[in-house]
Parts: C-alpha cells; structure tokens; sequence
C-alpha cells in the first residue's frame, strides 16, 4: 500500500544509479552482495555489479559469514628456539554488504550481545562490524518458511541496518538509518520524496513461550521422539544468522627460514555435534541426540534470553529449509507452546 509521509527522510534512486553507486564502492570496498550459483542464492564478494542476483529471494546462507566466517586464521606463531613472535591476523579492510534482509541483520545484532557487548569484547568479530556497512532490502512479502513476525520482526524493519532499499516505482526507495549509512551515500544523486511503502506484516505462526513459562526440565520423551529424526548433521547451526559455536585449534605451517610455523585458527561447531561437551577423560554430559536437540532449542529460546537478552532466533527458516529430515523448528514452538500452557491451566 502506498501512503502519505510527511517527514522528508526518504529519497528515490533509480536502478541504474544503484548500479553505478554499488560499481563506485568496489573502487574502496569489498561488495558482498547476493550471487546465484546453479539456482542457489549466496552472499559472495563481488567486482562486477553484473554478478548480483537481483531477485527477491533469501540467500541459502546469511551475512553472518563476513563477520563470523566458518574458517578464520586468528593469529601466526613463529618459533625458534626460545625465540616466540606472535602475528595477530585483525581485519581491516572495509567491506560493504549489499541487498541484506532484515532477519539477517536481526541475527548480527544477536551476535553482537555476545561477541561485543559482554566482557572480553571479540576484537576479530568486532573489526569487522566496525569496517562494514549493510545495505538492507525489504523483503516484498515473506516466504513459505519464514516466520520473522513470530520472532518480533519484520520484513521491511531497518533498525538494524545502515541504509535501507525498498523496491518501487522501477527503481528503490533509500532510507538512511546510520551515519555509516550517511557516509557511504555522499556524492550519490538520490531525489528526495515523501512517498513510502508500507508492507503489511503477515501474523506470527509460530508462538513462543514467555521466558519465564519455560521449564528447566520438560518432556525427555518428547526430545526422545524428535532425535530420532535427527542425523547430528549440524547444517541448522551453520545456516542459522545466529548460531555461533566454534572450535579452536592450532595446526603447523611449512617452516620459514628456520622458523617452526603455527596458525592459530577457529572454525564453526555446534552443539549438535556428538563430541560438542566432550570433556577430558571422555565424559560427554549430553551423549544423546535427544539431549543435544533439546539443549540447542533451550539455547536459542531460554539460556541466551536470559543471559544476553534478545532471542537468539530471527525467524528467517532457513533451518527448515536445509534440514535434510524435515524437522521444522516453528513446529517444535508449537508443540511446545500448547503442552506449557496446557499444563499450567
């Protein structure tokens, strides 16, 4: 639906000076913007603007991996003899994400409490926060697994992002929500406007119990039934825009010049996996599937709440989409929902 807005804090850029803004960034930035490869949808770094895919389908993964990536070198460590230097690897190109979707940018801020808002503050994943500037796009309606207004979202909300694009009228409507935002538009020809699109909401359908309605202990048999669906691939960790589990390890590099070589590096994990809490002496506190799944659901809806305060779900159902055995977590939120409030009736 198109309304009447009286304050002036939008402006029109048409398709063609989108694409030569975004041509202009690659000239000092890294562009991440949404390709297609063989029909699946990923946000890869890109020179040509010819490579985006502008359709308005959600990409197979989230932004999370310029900021968090699945393999990340931490640091470089020489040795010889008692001689030690150490090389910390810290980010600091600019980058630019382009055609981010809200949930996506829902899920940085998700990341955020954890990586930088509690002490110690994560400086890799933090540089490159501060380095890169998301440009977001309104979702023009969601899909058949999305389910953001259950999670408190929205598909056209852009209070996560630095500047936001809407589609209209063959061109883009562009707000500026940061100064990040205000920053990287200067010098672009955009023509002021008063007309906004106003993109109706689709209800929540997945219903979540109140933090506080959650038991620490609730129906074993049930995550007992659920885990023998699943096959501990761990695919709904690494597609999520939240998870953030990671291992780190330490593995050799080819000597330099009598230099004995090591690379610190981390790499996703998940709690999912069988050997997640394996601690030394061999004892795995949750050494089932039904206890992993159940933990991980707990995590997301109950622990993290709690201890960082947003829900660390966005709703964007790619989970659902990837799970190879079609466990559907807005499924699991209502089942869970009407036996909470079914016993506490």
């Amino acid at each position: 639906m198109i309304a009447n807005n009286h304050e002036p804090h939008l402006w029109f850029i048409t398709q063609e000076e989108l694409r030569n803004w975004l041509e202009s960034i690659t000239d000092h930035a890294t562009l991440i913007a949404p390709q297609n490869f063989d029909g699946i949808v990923l946000f890869k770094p890109t020179s040509d603007v010819n490579e985006i895919d502008w359709g308005n389908s959600r990409a197979a993964m989230s932004i999370k991996e310029a900021f968090f990536p699945p393999t990340e070198q931490l640091m470089v460590i020489k040795r010889r003899g008692a001689e030690v230097k150490v090389t910390e690897k810290l980010f600091k190109e600019k980058q630019v994400i382009f055609s981010a979707r809200p949930c996506d940018a829902r899920g940085m801020k998700v990341l955020d409490s954890v990586f930088i808002t509690t002490e110690p503050e994560d400086s890799y994943y933090s540089k490159r926060r501060a380095n890169t500037t998301l440009i977001g796009l309104t979702c023009q309606q969601m899909g058949a697994t999305c389910f953001c207004t259950s999670m408190g979202g929205s598909p056209s909300n852009p209070d996560d992002m630095d500047i936001m694009l809407t589609a209209y009228n063959g061109g883009y409507l562009l707000q500026i929500v940061s100064e990040k935002g205000r920053e990287l538009v200067t010098g672009v020809n955009l023509q002021p406007t008063t007309i906004a699109v106003e993109i109706e909401d689709e209800i929540g359908r997945a219903p979540t119990p109140q933090i506080g309605d959650w038991p620490p202990r609730f129906a074993d048999d049930y995550w007992e039934e659920l885990a023998e669906r699943c096959l501990s691939c761990r695919i709904c960790a690494y597609v999520c825009p939240t998870c953030r589990c990671f291992d780190v390890r330490d593995e050799a590099l080819p000597n330099d010049d009598g230099w004995q070589q090591f690379e610190r590096i981390r790499c996703w994990d998940s709690c999912t996996s069988e050997g997640y809490r394996r601690i030394a002496g061999g004892h795995n506190p949750r050494d089932t599937k039904a206890k992993r799944l159940k933990n991980r659901v707990f995590c997301k809806f109950y622990f993290y709440p709690q201890q960082y305060n947003p829900v660390a779900c966005t709703g964007c159902g790619r989970c659902i989409d990837a799970c190879p055995v079609n466990i559907d977590i807005t499924e699991l939120l209502q089942h869970l929902t009407e036996v909470v409030y079914a016993n506490r009736a």
